[in-house]
């Protein structure tokens, strides 16, 4: 079970593809006639949104794992 989702968190993380851009920033961008720039800042901009959640999941991890080794070193 557990197995299943953990596939389900990273299948949502590295499968679903978003629109991360604000109404301006799309507006500006569209305009452009090669994408690549729009591209670029909306890479950017789920870069800069996928890290914080990282670095709590990374703690929260950390801290669970501590609970759960002191946890059988009790028993």
């Amino acid at each position: 079970m557990k197995h299943k989702i953990v596939f389900l968190l990273l299948s949502m993380f590295f499968f679903l593809k978003s629109s991360a851009q604000c109404a301006m920033c799309r507006a500006v961008l569209e305009s452009e006639e090669g994408q690549s720039t729009a591209e670029g800042v909306n890479d950017g901009i789920m870069y800069l949104m996928a890290v914080p959640y990282i670095l709590v999941g990374s703690v929260g991890f950390i801290i669970y794992w501590t609970f759960f080794r002191k946890k059988k070193e009790i028993k």
